[in-house]
C-alpha cells in the first residue's frame, strides 16, 4: 500500500455549536492520510496514485460549509474519499480547532476519526 499524506493544511471556518462561533469563525488544522492500491508500480502517472490535488479540494469543500461538530467534519470528509477514489483503503483524518472559545483554556482541541473500506 502507498500512502498520500496532507499535512498541517490551514483554514478559516465557521464550524461551531454556538453562535457566537459560527459569527466569528476560527483557524482549523487538517491533517490527513490515505492508503491505498496504486495502480502500478512503482508510480509514474498521476492516473496510477491518489491525485492530493483533487484530496486537498474535496477537504478544502467541507471546511467552508459551517457544521456544528468537528466530528461530522472529519466523518463526513473521510466517507467522501473513500466514495469518490475507489483505490482509497483507509483514512486517517484529525482536525483540529487551534483556539477555541473555551475561557482561560491554553491549547487547542480536535478529533480524530480512522475509516476502514470494507473488504
Amino acid at each position: 500500500m502507498l500512502t498520500i499524506e496532507l499535512s498541517r493544511l490551514r483554514f478559516f471556518a465557521r464550524h461551531g455549536l454556538y453562535k457566537e462561533e459560527q459569527a466569528l469563525g476560527a483557524e482549523y488544522e487538517v491533517n490527513l492520510s490515505v492508503l491505498h492500491h496504486p495502480g502500478v508500480l512503482p508510480v509514474r502517472h498521476i492516473e496510477d496514485t491518489l491525485d492530493y490535488t483533487a484530496v486537498y479540494l474535496l477537504v478544502k469543500e467541507h471546511m467552508q460549509k459551517p457544521t456544528p461538530l468537528l466530528e461530522t467534519v472529519a466523518t463526513n470528509i473521510a466517507q467522501e474519499i473513500l466514495t469518490k477514489f475507489s483505490q482509497a483503503e483507509e483514512i486517517k483524518i484529525t482536525v483540529t480547532k487551534i483556539h477555541p472559545p473555551i475561557i482561560a483554556f491554553e491549547g487547542s482541541v480536535g478529533v480524530s476519526y480512522v475509516l476502514k473500506r470494507n473488504i
